[in-house]
Order: structure tokens, then C-alpha cells, then sequence
């Protein structure tokens, strides 16, 4: 088996500070010339421990995988969360999973990591297991973001209060969500603005319903927009739903897999008395969406 420079979490967000770890793990990899390994969890290990506390997601797993690998990690395992692997002892999993099914040799964590039953696998006990089973292991310390540790939980908590520059600042990016291009219902060719249409994961969390100035990737291209986030009460719909056009575009992407990035809210989803009303305020969203996004 081929030794590896790994480490293991949920990595929900790939914020600052797990990106700090990643590119440790891929530093050490490469001056080892070994493989660089994230060993991660599908789905969130609350969702099985203690279901009524999981949280919505800031990265599903498709989306964790490209981020990750952009850092230059190699390897990227998704090992199924279940009952049995959480009733594991952190020095089973370390000593099962981490070396005999995944190799590693080297080995990075965060400087609050916690796994094994109960969480109960802290760095020191880590450090007792290396010493023991002699391989090496390294703490990356916290990232600050003014006094405060950047964590998963505090950018939940800026994207579900709305707060897209808190969130960006702590991720090093705009939020996003990664999706596929549904056929819709059509209704924005008919007044003129023609969208692309997308069902968000029930598990990915979003900010709060309304209206947005977007940037969309597109087979690798990235292009300006707006979007309706939420019901289209005009129209009598309830369901919620992802509805952008994008600025200065022609074409099918029905089936096409894109990134959407929140750039910036601009007003909540309202009903019009009519098209002609909505279209009016269509107009006006895009005057404000294309300067905020040329600004």
C-alpha cells in the first residue's frame, strides 16, 4: 500500500482554516514525494448521531471535491458515515481506517479536531498513537478573522442571517452552489427574460429568499447576473426554486452542471399586481445587479 500524508474531518465550507490544513497536508506531501489524502464523510456525522442537531451544508460533496482538489490535494476519500463507524474508538479508527485501509504515514490536523465516539480523539490522544505506532503527525493552529477562529458553524450562521461579506471574508470566496440546469416552465421567455433554472439540495443552506446579483460559471466561463431565490408569487408559484438570467447571454445549457455565487442582495421576492409590473422591476434588479457587479 502506498504511504500517505493525510487528514481527516467533515470540512464543511473548505473555510480559511481548513484550506490552512490542505495545503500543510500538500506541502508535506510533496517534500515526501507521497500522495496527498482528505479522508471525509458522507453524509455529515450529525446526521447520524444526532439527527435533530445536523446542519444544513455549506459544501455538498461534489462541491467539497472541487474545492479540495483546486488546493492540489490528490486524494480525496468519502467514507459513508454510519452507525458502525461512529461507535469506533479514535484508536480504532486512526489504526483501521487511517492506516490500514488508507495509508497514512504522515498526518495533519486542525488544532480542534475531534473524532472517534464521542469526539473523543483530541490531538493528544493522536499525538499518544503517533509516538506508539510511530508515524508523524502536525497541528495547524487557527485562522483568525478579527480575534475570532474561523469555523463552519459562525459562516452558517453569516449565511443564514444574510451575511454574504462575513461569509466571503471567512471562506476566501463568494458562497456558492453547485447544480444542474432543470427545464423550467419557460415563463421568463415570455416577458422577456429568459433563466436558467436549478432545485436546490434540501441539505445545501442558503440565505435568505429574494432577489440577487449573481456570477455564474459556465463550462469553465464565469458570467454576470441576477437571481430570484425563492417562490414566484406573481405567478402563483410556492415551490421554492433558483431562477438567473444571465447579462448578455445566448444559449442551452439544459443539463449543464453550474456554480452560482451570491454576490449581493438586492430587495425580497414581492408580488406584482402585474407583468408589466414585474417586468418594470426586472428591469430596475438589473440596472442595480450589473453595477454592483462591474463595481
Amino acid at each position: 500500500m502506498t504511504a500517505t500524508v493525510a487528514t481527516v474531518g467533515t470540512f464543511d465550507g473548505v473555510h480559511r482554516g481548513h484550506q490552512a490544513v490542505l495545503r500543510e497536508v500538500v506541502r508535506r506531501a510533496r517534500a515526501a514525494r507521497r500522495p496527498s489524502l482528505l479522508v471525509t464523510f458522507d453524509p455529515h456525522p450529525l446526521e447520524v448521531v444526532n439527527p435533530s442537531a445536523a446542519p444544513r451544508l455549506l459544501t455538498l460533496t461534489d462541491e467539497k471535491r472541487a474545492l479540495v482538489a483546486a488546493l492540489g490535494v490528490e486524494r480525496i476519500e468519502v467514507v459513508p458515515f454510519t452507525a458502525e463507524l461512529a461507535r469506533l474508538a479514535p484508536e480504532e479508527f486512526v489504526r483501521g481506517v487511517l492506516r490500514t485501509r488508507f495509508g497514512m504515514e504522515q498526518l495533519v490536523l486542525g488544532y480542534d479536531h475531534g473524532f472517534g465516539r464521542g469526539r473523543s480523539g483530541d490531538v493528544e490522544l493522536v499525538r499518544r498513537l503517533a509516538r506508539e505506532d510511530g508515524f508523524t503527525m502536525d497541528v495547524v493552529p487557527a485562522v483568525t478573522d478579527d480575534g475570532q477562529a474561523i469555523s463552519s458553524s459562525l459562516i452558517r450562521t453569516a449565511v443564514a442571517h444574510g451575511d454574504l461579506r462575513s461569509a466571503e471574508r471567512a471562506l476566501a470566496r463568494s458562497y456558492s452552489l453547485r447544480g444542474t440546469v432543470e427545464r423550467g416552465a419557460g415563463r421568463g421567455r415570455t416577458i422577456g427574460v429568459p433563466t436558467i433554472n436549478l432545485a436546490p439540495d434540501p441539505r445545501k443552506l442558503l440565505p435568505p429568499d429574494g432577489v440577487y446579483a449573481v456570477r455564474v460559471e459556465v463550462v469553465g466561463r464565469r458570467h454576470d447576473g441576477m437571481m430570484n431565490q425563492g417562490a414566484r408569487p406573481t405567478f402563483g408559484v410556492a415551490a421554492r426554486g433558483l431562477e438567473i438570467h444571465l447579462f448578455d447571454f445566448t444559449g442551452d445549457l439544459y443539463g449543464q452542471t453550474v456554480t452560482v455565487e451570491w454576490v449581493r442582495r438586492l430587495r425580497d421576492v414581492e408580488t406584482f399586481p402585474s407583468r408589466e409590473a414585474l417586468v418594470d422591476q426586472i428591469g430596475r434588479d438589473a440596472v442595480a445587479a450589473r453595477a454592483i457587479l462591474n463595481g
